[in-house]
């Protein structure tokens, strides 16, 4: 097959030309293109031979020093993702998006702060204020005279079962009547 003294023409070059060219040359040239042939032929094999030695070398220095498939897996990941990360583009990305996040913190925190403000003034207002007067007197005159203070969760709790206790007590009173 290698050995073949008409040659197959290249991608572009006319079939035509080639024929005539192998029949253009003497005896003696293609006698002299063979050996070099045959010589190519025989150092491409021994190249080869070359290559397989070196790679089962390779396999017992591996084996050897205990690196397996999985290790050297690992090893050209990690090359590679630090191929990437030095890329330009990486680089570009990665600071969008860290700009990116920077301002959605930003405004998440600034939303935060906003709903916070309208928390206070809401509890700031003269309607909250007047609700919670209402449930200091409405606790006072049912609880008895505790200290004040307390949270607001602690107040509403006490004026519920305040009022508890004054349905009980209404019942049994119209119970005794």
């Amino acid at each position: 097959g290698l050995l073949r003294s008409d040659s197959i023409p290249e991608v572009g070059e006319d079939a035509a030309a080639t024929v005539s060219m192998a029949e253009t040359l003497s005896e003696e040239e293609r006698d002299e293109l063979r050996k070099e042939l045959a010589k190519v032929e025989e150092e491409i094999q021994t190249l080869s031979q070359v290559l397989a030695a070196k790679e089962k070398h390779l396999a017992e220095i591996k084996r050897k020093l205990g690196i397996n498939s999985l290790q050297e897996l690992k090893q050209n990941i990690t090359k590679s993702w630090q191929d990437v990360t030095s890329t330009t583009a990486y680089k570009r990305t990665s600071e969008t998006l860290s700009q990116a996040g920077q301002k959605a913190s930003a405004a998440f925190s600034s939303v935060g702060s906003v709903i916070t403000k309208k928390f206070e003034d809401v509890r700031n207002s003269p309607t909250f204020k007047s609700f919670e007067e209402k449930v200091e007197n409405f606790k006072s005159k049912v609880g008895g005279n505790k200290p004040a203070g307390g949270d607001f969760g602690e107040v509403l709790n006490s004026a519920a079962n305040a009022s508890a206790t004054e349905t009980i007590a209404e019942q049994t009173e119209e119970e005794t009547h």
